[in-house]
């Protein structure tokens, strides 16, 4: 059996019947956890490996584990900093920044890595105007070539750990105000100024850094009528052959309110895959999410198979090796002064 083209999500700390039996659907590729699957360390690593013996290949899991207000594993697991504490140190101290990021990286990787998860979907490649209340400091800063230089210093640490990349959210969420969880946003500029700009993070590192990314649930009105996650000008046109990008795409959660131009979520999940997306977020609606795997059973993509199983995680210490070792104690340390703020509540 192959990854299918679906992530989707749990209730609670366990699996219940009929989880195990959805997650053996043929249209099922992942899982992604949310804050409600988690309890302890030891709990999400029971949980992580019951997943991943249900089939062959194994389920791909994933979490948001960005750190500041997006991060979903917080008991016995590291506060990472917010990515914005890394772009203001870079204004004062570039070296000491780039040497921060990458060991928040790998920090935040190794940690999750050591309880068997596969992802974390990060980290925000958006620039931080201040528009986005959204976005906010979870962007590293407001500087296409700042953000660039962080970012790929977090995925040379994340790849250190064993972790594969996504950057999110193609091709930049961080200049419009609106929430596309609760709101279509528009963004009002032309593709020569979005290349200018907010692309540049997505272009200097989908060539070889980045094995996935995201697209934002943002409309572009001067470049196509739809968000980019259902866009072929957007995601065949500009990602793939301008680009050159050559991982997996992952859709955005297709329940927010930013996916609503595409119709119900199922249609939204063929117009996504047709699109050029790989896999799609289908998240806290299992109603829907029982619709669109109706709709996906037969869905089969063998290039997308192919770059979705490159996404598992590499071989990684276990827990308790992890935390006796002199590196995980110097990097808890070294990000210890950046205290991230309260948590994001995005379920």
């Amino acid at each position: 059996m192959s990854l299918g083209p679906v992530m989707l999500d749990l209730q609670g700390l366990q699996l219940d019947a009929e989880e195990r039996e959805l997650l053996r659907h043929p249209a099922v590729g992942g899982v992604i956890l949310f804050s409600r699957n988690f309890s302890d360390p030891e709990q999400i690593q029971a949980l992580v490996t019951e997943i991943h013996t249900l089939r062959e290949p194994r389920l791909l899991v994933a979490v948001d584990q960005e750190g500041g207000r997006v991060q979903r594993f917080r008991e016995g697991f590291t506060r990472i900093p917010p990515a914005a504490r890394l772009g203001a140190l870079f204004e004062q101290e570039p070296k000491r920044a780039l040497r921060l990021a990458e060991t928040g990286g790998w920090l935040m990787a190794a940690e999750l890595r050591a309880v068997g998860v596969d992802l974390s979907l990060a980290p925000v490649l958006d620039l931080g105007r201040g528009l986005s209340e959204v976005i906010g400091d979870r962007a590293f800063h407001r500087l296409p070539d700042t953000v660039t230089r962080l970012a790929q210093a977090w995925i040379e640490g994340m790849h250190r750990a064993g972790m594969a990349a996504t950057g999110k959210h193609f091709p930049g969420h961080g200049s419009v105000a609106a929430d596309s969880h609760v709101d279509i946003p528009r963004d009002e500029r032309r593709l020569e100024e979005l290349l200018l700009e907010d692309v540049v993070p997505f272009e200097r590192l989908c060539r070889s850094e980045l094995a996935a990314i995201m697209p934002a649930h943002v409309v572009y009105p001067h470049v196509d009528p739809m968000p980019p996650g259902f866009s072929r000008h957007w995601l065949q046109e500009i990602l793939r052959r301008r680009l050159g990008f050559q991982g997996v795409i992952f859709s955005d959660d297709l329940t927010m309110e930013g996916a609503r131009v595409a119709g119900d979520t199922e249609s939204a999940a063929e117009l996504a895959l047709e699109a050029g997306c790989d896999m799609v977020l289908v998240c806290n609606d299992r109603a829907a999410t029982h619709r669109v795997l109706d709709r996906l059973r037969n869905h089969d993509d063998p290039t997308a198979h192919l770059r979705l199983v490159r996404l598992h995680g590499r071989p990684a210490p276990l827990r308790p090796e992890l935390m006796q070792s002199q590196a995980w104690k110097q990097a808890v340390n070294a990000v210890a002064g950046l205290e991230p703020p309260q948590s994001l509540d995005l379920v």
